[in-house]
Protein backbone atom coordinates (compact mmCIF):
# COMPACT_ATOMS: atom_id res chain seq x y z
CA UNK A 1 0.00 0.00 0.00
CA UNK A 2 1.54 3.50 -1.31
CA UNK A 3 2.51 5.37 1.65
CA UNK A 4 -0.05 9.04 1.68
CA UNK A 5 1.59 12.63 1.74
CA UNK A 6 1.68 13.71 5.32
CA UNK A 7 2.51 17.54 4.18
CA UNK A 8 0.53 19.66 6.37
CA UNK A 9 -2.24 21.82 4.56
CA UNK A 10 -2.01 25.97 5.17
CA UNK A 11 -5.11 27.26 6.16
CA UNK A 12 -5.99 30.75 3.94
CA UNK A 13 -4.82 32.88 6.73
CA UNK A 14 -1.54 31.33 6.95
CA UNK A 15 -0.98 31.44 2.88
CA UNK A 16 -1.82 34.92 3.14
CA UNK A 17 0.88 36.29 5.78
CA UNK A 18 3.36 34.34 3.65
CA UNK A 19 2.02 36.11 0.01
CA UNK A 20 2.59 39.00 2.57
CA UNK A 21 5.80 38.40 3.77
CA UNK A 22 7.07 37.85 0.22
CA UNK A 23 5.90 41.04 -0.76
CA UNK A 24 7.66 43.37 1.53
CA UNK A 25 10.95 41.24 1.31
CA UNK A 26 10.28 42.13 -2.27
CA UNK A 27 9.76 45.79 -1.68
CA UNK A 28 12.71 46.20 0.50
CA UNK A 29 14.81 44.18 -2.51
CA UNK A 30 13.87 47.50 -4.56
CA UNK A 31 14.91 49.97 -2.34
CA UNK A 32 18.10 48.51 -1.70
CA UNK A 33 18.60 48.20 -5.51
CA UNK A 34 17.19 52.24 -5.50
CA UNK A 35 19.79 53.38 -2.79
CA UNK A 36 22.74 51.25 -4.54
CA UNK A 37 21.73 52.75 -7.95
CA UNK A 38 21.59 56.42 -6.23
CA UNK A 39 25.21 55.65 -4.40
CA UNK A 40 26.59 54.71 -7.85
CA UNK A 41 25.23 58.28 -9.29
CA UNK A 42 26.80 60.56 -6.64
CA UNK A 43 30.11 58.42 -6.85
CA UNK A 44 30.62 59.33 -10.84
CA UNK A 45 29.26 62.64 -10.07
CA UNK A 46 32.34 63.29 -7.28
CA UNK A 47 34.47 62.03 -9.98
CA UNK A 48 33.24 64.12 -12.71
CA UNK A 49 35.51 66.29 -14.81
CA UNK A 50 35.92 70.32 -14.06
CA UNK A 51 34.22 72.25 -17.14
CA UNK A 52 38.01 73.24 -17.44
CA UNK A 53 39.53 70.04 -17.71
CA UNK A 54 37.02 68.83 -20.08
CA UNK A 55 37.82 71.36 -22.24
CA UNK A 56 41.27 70.67 -22.01
CA UNK A 57 40.87 66.96 -23.49
CA UNK A 58 38.46 67.97 -25.41
CA UNK A 59 40.97 70.44 -27.38
CA UNK A 60 43.44 68.16 -27.15
CA UNK A 61 41.25 65.05 -28.98
CA UNK A 62 41.15 67.83 -31.56
CA UNK A 63 44.54 68.60 -31.99
CA UNK A 64 45.33 64.85 -32.93
CA UNK A 65 42.75 64.43 -35.05
CA UNK A 66 44.06 67.49 -37.18
CA UNK A 67 47.29 65.31 -37.81
CA UNK A 68 45.06 63.21 -40.51
CA UNK A 69 46.07 63.98 -43.58
CA UNK A 70 42.99 64.99 -44.76
CA UNK A 71 42.55 67.57 -41.41
CA UNK A 72 45.97 69.07 -41.67
CA UNK A 73 45.23 72.60 -43.32
CA UNK A 74 43.01 72.93 -40.51
CA UNK A 75 44.33 75.96 -37.31
CA UNK A 76 45.41 74.23 -34.47
CA UNK A 77 42.45 75.84 -32.08
CA UNK A 78 40.25 73.89 -34.50
CA UNK A 79 36.21 73.75 -33.84
CA UNK A 80 34.12 70.71 -34.19
CA UNK A 81 32.36 72.49 -36.71
CA UNK A 82 35.39 73.05 -39.12
CA UNK A 83 36.60 69.45 -38.79
CA UNK A 84 32.73 68.60 -39.46
CA UNK A 85 33.41 70.63 -42.74
CA UNK A 86 36.07 69.16 -43.78
CA UNK A 87 34.83 65.96 -43.57
CA UNK A 88 31.84 67.08 -45.38
CA UNK A 89 34.17 68.40 -48.13
CA UNK A 90 36.13 64.69 -48.42
CA UNK A 91 32.71 62.99 -49.34
CA UNK A 92 31.44 66.16 -51.25
CA UNK A 93 28.39 66.94 -49.33
CA UNK A 94 29.69 70.42 -49.00
CA UNK A 95 31.66 72.88 -51.13
CA UNK A 96 34.74 75.39 -51.43
CA UNK A 97 33.77 79.40 -52.40
CA UNK A 98 36.37 81.16 -52.40
CA UNK A 99 35.49 84.79 -50.92
CA UNK A 100 37.99 87.36 -52.53
CA UNK A 101 38.64 90.62 -51.07
CA UNK A 102 39.64 94.09 -52.85
CA UNK A 103 43.11 93.45 -51.28
CA UNK A 104 43.55 89.95 -52.54
CA UNK A 105 42.93 87.58 -50.16
CA UNK A 106 40.68 85.08 -50.59
CA UNK A 107 37.93 83.54 -47.64
CA UNK A 108 37.64 79.77 -48.27
CA UNK A 109 33.84 79.14 -47.28
CA UNK A 110 33.02 75.81 -46.61
CA UNK A 111 29.20 75.48 -46.99
CA UNK A 112 26.75 72.94 -47.71
CA UNK A 113 26.22 71.69 -51.71
CA UNK A 114 22.28 73.21 -51.24
CA UNK A 115 23.33 76.02 -49.49
CA UNK A 116 21.90 79.51 -50.31
CA UNK A 117 22.64 83.05 -50.69
CA UNK A 118 22.02 83.82 -46.67
CA UNK A 119 24.04 80.27 -45.52
CA UNK A 120 26.69 81.90 -47.33
CA UNK A 121 26.41 85.43 -45.88
CA UNK A 122 26.36 83.34 -42.34
CA UNK A 123 29.23 81.56 -43.24
CA UNK A 124 31.37 84.52 -44.14
CA UNK A 125 30.28 86.04 -40.69
CA UNK A 126 31.42 83.02 -39.00
CA UNK A 127 35.12 82.73 -40.56
CA UNK A 128 35.48 86.19 -39.81
CA UNK A 129 34.17 85.83 -36.30
CA UNK A 130 36.91 82.49 -36.06
CA UNK A 131 39.39 84.91 -37.69
CA UNK A 132 39.16 87.72 -35.08
CA UNK A 133 38.80 85.13 -32.12
CA UNK A 134 43.05 84.18 -32.80
CA UNK A 135 44.04 86.87 -34.61
CA UNK A 136 42.61 89.51 -32.58
CA UNK A 137 41.54 93.18 -34.48
CA UNK A 138 37.80 94.96 -34.71
CA UNK A 139 35.70 93.22 -32.13
CA UNK A 140 32.37 94.37 -33.33
CA UNK A 141 31.49 94.18 -37.34
CA UNK A 142 27.84 95.78 -38.26
CA UNK A 143 27.13 92.89 -40.26
CA UNK A 144 23.68 94.65 -40.96
CA UNK A 145 25.56 97.53 -42.62
CA UNK A 146 28.19 95.57 -44.86
CA UNK A 147 25.42 93.53 -46.45
CA UNK A 148 22.99 96.73 -46.81
CA UNK A 149 26.32 98.13 -48.26
CA UNK A 150 27.35 95.48 -50.78
CA UNK A 151 25.92 92.27 -52.48
CA UNK A 152 28.21 89.02 -53.05
CA UNK A 153 28.69 88.68 -56.75
CA UNK A 154 29.24 85.81 -59.03
CA UNK A 155 30.87 85.97 -62.68
CA UNK A 156 29.36 89.44 -63.09
CA UNK A 157 26.16 89.10 -61.52
CA UNK A 158 24.95 90.32 -58.02
CA UNK A 159 23.36 87.55 -55.25
CA UNK A 160 20.68 89.75 -54.45
CA UNK A 161 18.02 86.75 -53.43
CA UNK A 162 19.12 85.11 -49.89
CA UNK A 163 16.38 82.32 -50.76
CA UNK A 164 17.90 81.47 -53.75
CA UNK A 165 20.65 78.61 -53.74
CA UNK A 166 24.27 79.10 -54.58
CA UNK A 167 24.28 76.45 -57.74
CA UNK A 168 21.02 77.84 -59.46
CA UNK A 169 23.54 80.67 -59.84
CA UNK A 170 26.09 78.73 -61.45
CA UNK A 171 28.64 78.23 -58.51
CA UNK A 172 30.62 75.55 -58.01
CA UNK A 173 33.26 74.09 -55.78
CA UNK A 174 36.60 76.30 -55.57
CA UNK A 175 34.54 78.94 -57.66
CA UNK A 176 35.23 82.79 -56.73
CA UNK A 177 32.61 85.76 -55.07
CA UNK A 178 33.10 89.14 -54.82
CA UNK A 179 31.83 92.15 -53.27
CA UNK A 180 30.02 95.01 -54.97
CA UNK A 181 28.86 98.20 -53.60
CA UNK A 182 25.24 98.94 -53.89
CA UNK A 183 24.29 102.24 -55.24
CA UNK A 184 22.01 104.77 -54.99
CA UNK A 185 19.36 104.81 -57.50
CA UNK A 186 20.96 107.67 -59.06
CA UNK A 187 23.59 105.77 -59.65
CA UNK A 188 21.91 102.00 -60.95
CA UNK A 189 23.49 101.86 -63.99
CA UNK A 190 26.87 102.23 -62.70
CA UNK A 191 27.76 98.81 -61.01
CA UNK A 192 31.07 100.03 -58.52
CA UNK A 193 33.23 97.27 -57.55
CA UNK A 194 34.55 97.19 -53.81
CA UNK A 195 36.32 99.87 -52.41
CA UNK A 196 38.73 99.32 -50.23
CA UNK A 197 39.88 102.90 -49.50
CA UNK A 198 36.24 104.26 -48.77
CA UNK A 199 36.69 106.42 -44.95
CA UNK A 200 33.72 107.74 -43.25
CA UNK A 201 29.79 106.58 -42.32
CA UNK A 202 28.19 104.01 -40.19
CA UNK A 203 30.11 100.67 -39.92
CA UNK A 204 33.60 101.29 -41.05
CA UNK A 205 35.12 99.65 -38.95
CA UNK A 206 33.20 96.86 -40.10
CA UNK A 207 34.05 97.84 -44.16
CA UNK A 208 38.04 97.78 -43.45
CA UNK A 209 37.84 94.32 -41.66
CA UNK A 210 36.71 92.99 -45.29
CA UNK A 211 39.50 94.70 -46.83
Amino acid sequence: MSEVDQTPLLNPTEVLSVKENQEREGADRVQEEEKDLVEEEDEEDEEALPHSEFLDIFEEGLARIVQDPLLCDLPIQVTLEEVNSQVALEYGQAMTVRVCKADGEVMPIVVVQSATVLDLKRAVRRFMELKQQREGGVEHISWRYVWRTYHLAFDGEKLDDDKMKLKDYGIRNRDEVTFMKKLRKKYANKDQPFNPWERGGRGEAAIQILI
